[in-house]
């Protein structure tokens, strides 16, 4: 087993929220040989994890750059990763119990059955699609609303800020990645679909009966 794979399956086996030392990996590396040799190897991997966001390295509870630290360190989940391991495989409207809020537009991509029936809504690509795609992901945040699922409503608020936010990213970068191509001057096209997505977005963030819900459910 790769080194980084053995890291993965050891912090999944230790639970939420558990760190291991670098040690450990080494040891059930090599169980019967000179583990102390792969040390270099071990945290060489647990660094390439932490720049891809899947791993923390920490110092006395404290996050520290995955590279130029001195002195004994463990390995954590990020939150990001533990969060979405946490909801793969999950039918959340069988089990609202295990759902969590989390941050921004995260597990929006994840949670079943949810994705699956507001991702075919989420559209942005031209003013008048974004306007339309907008309209139907409010009508679905209603009748979540109305029906008493706070998920959906959670879930159909997340699709709209991720319209702003994908729209906003083209209509600033032509490549739509983060800090590549920038486009100049800013997309028009995609500005106003960002616009729309926005406006939708703030409304269901003001909405009284979801914010009554976020706050006992954050």
């Amino acid at each position: 087993m790769r080194l980084a794979d053995l890291i993965l399956s050891l912090l999944a086996e230790r639970g939420d929220g558990k760190t291991i030392c670098p040690s450990e990996v080494a040891r059930a590396a090599r169980p019967r040989g000179d583990w102390r040799a792969l040390m270099d190897d071990v945290r060489a991997a647990a660094a390439t994890l932490a720049r891809n966001g899947k791993v923390e390295i920490t110092q006395r509870g404290q996050r520290v750059s995955p590279t130029g630290y001195r002195g004994p360190v463990r390995i954590r989940l990020s939150h990001k990763a533990d969060y979405a391991a946490a909801y793969r495989g999950v039918d959340f409207r069988a089990h609202p119990e295990r759902y969590r809020v989390g941050k921004g537009e995260q597990g929006v991509l994840i949670a079943e059955p949810y994705k699956s029936e507001l991702l075919p809504l989420w559209r942005f690509k031209t003013p008048a699609i974004a306007r339309a795609s907008a309209a139907a992901l409010w009508k679905a945040f209603v009748a979540y609303r109305d029906g008493g699922d706070g998920i959906g409503m959670d879930m159909a608020r997340k699709f709209l800020q991720m319209g702003f936010t994908r729209a906003r990213r083209y209509a600033n970068r032509r490549s739509g990645v983060k800090y590549r191509g920038a486009a100049t001057p800013p997309d028009a096209e995609k500005a106003k679909s960002a616009d729309i997505f926005y406006k939708a977005w703030q409304r269901a963030e003001r909405d009284r009966r979801y914010r009554a819900w976020r706050t006992l459910h954050a």
